[in-house]
């Protein structure tokens, strides 16, 4: 079992991360779900107004 006295080798090389990329692979995520909704509202809404169209309002 280790008594926290010990001295634990640390390894300070870390890799370099690139910032020169214009847009991470999540804002792309982000947009297609974005415009997966919007297409998917757009549906809902036509779907509901034929039902409101076809809807026989002389009960």
């Amino acid at each position: 079992m280790s008594t926290g006295k010990e001295q634990l080798d640390v390894e300070d090389d870390f890799p370099a991360v690139e910032t020169d990329d214009a847009e991470p692979v999540v804002e792309v995520a982000k947009t297609n779900l974005s415009k997966r909704r919007t297409i998917d509202n757009l549906l809902e809404e036509r779907r509901l107004q034929k039902q409101l169209a076809d809807y026989d309002f002389d009960l």
